[in-house]
Formats: C-alpha cells, structure tokens, sequence
C-alpha cells in the first residue's frame, strides 16, 4: 500500500549515516558506509532510504545483516551488530509519506522555473483573450 511508503526529497539527509566510517580495511584505510553498500553491490542511497524507511531496530538489523557479509573490514566479523546499531542512529527520521496530507502549497515556495512557467502560461492565455476579442469586434 503507498500510504505506508516514505518519500525522501533528496539524499543529503544521508549523507551523515552514508559518510560514517564503518572501520578500517586490510590496508589500514577508512571504509565509509557508503563505500561498504557499493561493494557489496547495493546503489548506497536506495539502501539508505530503504533503512530509513524500516526504522529502529528494523533498519539495525538489516545494516547488521549487511555488515555481516562485508569481509573488506577485519573487525566487522566479531562488531557487526554494535557497528550497525550505531550507525542506524545516523539515519534520517522517517519523512513525509505517500498519501499523507500535505499542507497546500504556498506561492513563495515555488521554484524560479515554476514561476516563469506560469508566467508564461497566463501571458499566453491574456494573448488568446486579446486575439478573440479583437477579432469578434471588427466590421
């Protein structure tokens, strides 16, 4: 059911969970969540949302289950859980939902494009109105 599904507006509210050091590699470098999600195949932001979306103890979960198949990170196999847990804290809390009410959209709020646009559609229509009229006031 859509009502159930979270609408996230970009992915910078990630960006604190997907920059997160998860530990460190064979060769001593930082591994980032996000460079753990896209070795182990994943599109990092999809998994980010999808976790958000779950929540809590869901999306720890989840993470522990996907740090637990990550052999990049030595210390991963004995901390996963720990590692997940905290790092599920990072995560954005749930947004608005598809088929929530959504407050009605104020006009400072629109784009320059969107304004542009309507500016343009109500310079048309005037046009159109001008072009009828004159055209049905004639001889």
């Amino acid at each position: 059911m859509l009502a159930n599904r979270t609408v996230w507006l970009d992915g910078s509210e990630f960006e604190p969970f997907l920059y997160a050091p998860v530990g460190e590699d064979r060769n001593g470098q930082i591994v980032t969540v996000l460079s753990t999600l896209a070795r182990l195949g994943l599109d990092p932001w999809k998994e980010a949302a999808a976790l958000a979306a779950l929540g809590g103890d869901a999306a720890g979960s989840r993470l522990a289950l996907l740090l637990s198949g990550f052999r990049d990170v030595p210390a991963l196999g004995r901390d996963h859980r720990t590692v997940a847990r905290e790092l599920a804290d990072l995560l954005p809390a749930r947004s608005t939902t598809v088929g929530a009410p959504v407050e009605p959209l104020a006009i400072g709020s629109l784009t320059s494009s969107t304004q542009f646009w309507v500016v343009v559609a109500v310079v048309f229509v005037l046009i159109q109105m001008m072009f009828l009229v004159t055209s049905h006031s004639g001889p």
